[in-house]
């Protein structure tokens, strides 16, 4: 009898504690993030933001701010009802990295012009929003002398310098008070600067630290270093010695001896490089405490494995400049222009390359630092952009696919800092770099706008503040990436790399998803091929010949209900980039 009454009572207690427990439980995340209505929403994770990455570091730690969503101005758009096998999916709970704004830098150069420093030019910038802008340029900083009126060089800066091939040649001098129109002066810089809410980064001359002709063209070089950082006087907080140092083609790269009076070797090298590295920075970082400033200060690596046909200077460089430096720098410096040098590289190649090189660029620095007994810092990626040529690529609508890329992989592989190379260059038949018209381009007036900035101006526009994974299921064609808002709302742009249309569905995990998502959508025209000079935007696009609607900063965004999720049509070599509403 006890036996029995034993086992009534047990089946009581379990029955008991099985209805408690089914009160008590916590209903699993919805990987459909709720859609817009219905019973309680889905528990989500609580976001944890994950530490900075060493290659982040004071770039995310000076350069990030929370972001909070305003609905901007729209116009209905008829919701997506067709069935797709293409999704992206998005975590938000699972933070990649908050992102700093440095991410969106871009490059200025000296020979922009005095319009540097009118609203022609800065109203542009400022709505681009670059946040860092570099100065004064790549290989023209080494010939550059900052506090110089035009043609007044120092007495130990030769008129000619020794090139790689040993010719003796003027190499075409900048100087920073210059009064012609075609060169930007630095005070002109500084006020593009200040007029659009940017920090600067500033090359500083290494070459005449080789072929200086003073008894100690090192110790002069690095004393007019430091003079350009009093006379920044804070405004600058990055610094760079020298440009692409180990390449044959910057000045002081090859030396002539007989001129040179502290013994240096004929050809540049990265342990030299190393030495004087040091010297420079004791220099600038004494004349930023003597104005109460902080700076920091880049050294130059290497960023893929040498060529077999490289000089003997790129193939050691990395590996004698890292315990020279006997880590003296604050952060490393990589440049990388991504498809193959002089190819007339397809759609395909050049977006491959915007998607795989930041990941195997980052993961050589890693293990060129490591294995040369350095310690990883930051990496800021200071000049980026492609090759490719011969079919007007670097001025095209998928340039600015390209360009999204680049920086959405950047962010990915934790870069703090990267800028596009460059604002204004020269038009040579499209294989021009700039993101606006020269002036020299048919038809197009100069400074107007090309379809990388587009892309780019969106991009920003609609990104939050923390980066977080976008899985893409279906079609390879999709890539995506995706953040999310201090404010709770959550970012997704969406890219497709082929030469058809393709309809997507946003999915969410950890998300709650509101009633309402709000959309641009870019896209080529029917010119030219694969690389259509023109960039369409929510149907609006240029009067002209190429570039973009005048009205880019205008426009209303396209929205939709979430009553039947959350789906777009993403164009041919296009992009779509939304927000959408939390619950």
């Amino acid at each position: 009898m006890k036996s029995k009454l034993m086992t009534l009572e047990s089946l009581l207690f379990c029955a008991m504690l099985a209805i408690a427990c089914s009160k008590n439980d916590t209903p699993e995340p919805d990987p459909g993030g709720g859609g817009g209505g219905g019973n309680e929403p889905p528990v989500v994770v609580p976001v944890t933001d994950p530490a900075v990455a060493e290659t982040m570091g004071f770039f995310l730690d000076n350069n990030w701010l929370p972001r909070t969503f305003t609905a901007p101005a729209y116009t209905d758009a008829t919701p997506v009802t067709t069935t797709t096998v293409n999704s992206v999916t998005i975590d938000a709970s699972a933070i990649i990295t908050k992102i700093p704004l440095s991410i969106f830098g871009h490059n200025a150069n000296a020979w922009m012009g005095e319009d540097i420093a009118k609203p022609i030019v800065i109203d542009p910038v400022k709505n681009l929003n670059p946040h860092i802008i570099r100065f004064p340029a790549g290989s023209g900083s080494d010939v550059y002398f900052f506090n110089r009126t035009d043609g007044d060089l120092p007495p130990d800066a030769p008129a000619q310098i020794m090139d790689k091939d040993g010719n003796i040649k003027s190499p075409g001098h900048f100087f920073g008070k210059s009064t012609q129109s075609w060169q930007a002066s630095l005070d002109q810089y500084y006020t593009l600067l200040q007029q659009s809410n940017s920090k600067g980064m500033i090359t500083i001359n290494y070459g005449y630290a080789r072929y200086g002709t003073s008894d100690d063209p090192v110790a002069a070089a690095a004393h007019l270093a430091a003079d350009w950082v009093r006379y920044d006087n804070g405004r600058t907080p990055y610094w760079e010695i020298g440009n692409e140092t180990y390449g044959d083609w910057e000045w002081g790269y090859r030396i002539d001896q007989t001129k040179n009076k502290d013994g240096q070797p004929e050809y540049v090298s990265g342990g030299l490089y190393g030495q004087h590295f040091q010297v420079f920075a004791d220099s600038m970082r004494k004349a930023a405490v003597e104005i109460d400033k902080t700076i920091y200060i880049g050294a130059t690596l290497i960023e893929t494995p040498p060529a077999t046909w490289a000089t003997n200077v790129v193939k050691t460089w990395n590996s004698t400049l890292i315990p020279a430096l006997k880590g003296k720098n604050d952060f490393f410096i990589a440049h990388n222009y991504f498809t193959n040098y002089g190819e007339n590289s397809n759609a395909s190649q050049v977006l491959i390359a915007g998607e795989k090189v930041p990941y195997d660029m980052m993961n050589f620095l890693k293990s060129e630092v490591l294995n040369n007994g350095g310690t990883l810092k930051p990496v800021a990626l200071t000049e980026w952009n492609m090759w490719a040529l011969g079919s007007k690529q670097q001025v095209s609508n998928t340039s600015g696919l390209f360009a999204l890329l680049v920086v959405g992989e950047s962010l990915k592989n934790k870069f703090g800092m990267a800028a596009r190379w460059d604002l204004v260059n020269g038009w040579d038949n499209g294989n021009d770099h700039g993101l606006f018209s020269p002036g020299d381009e048919p038809g197009i007036p100069k400074w107007s706008p090309r379809p990388s900035f587009h892309y780019l101006y969106f991009f920003q526009k609609l990104m939050g503040d923390r980066l977080v994974p976008a899985a893409v299921s279906g079609t390879a064609a999709i890539k995506a990436y995706a953040s999310t808002y201090s404010s709770g709302q959550a970012n997704c742009t969406i890219l497709n790399t082929s030469a058809s249309a393709v309809t997507v569905e946003i999915k969410s995990k950890n998300f709650n998803i509101g009633s309402r998502f709000y959309y641009y959508t870019l896209e080529g025209s029917n010119d030219n091929g694969e690389f259509s000079r023109k960039v369409i935007v929510n149907g609006s696009g240029p009067t002209k010949d190429a570039g973009g609607p005048a009205d880019y900063a205008t426009l209303k965004a396209r929205s939709s209900n979430t009553l039947n999720g959350v789906k777009v049509v993403v164009p041919a070599y296009g992009a779509v980039m939304m927000v959408i509403d939390k619950k």
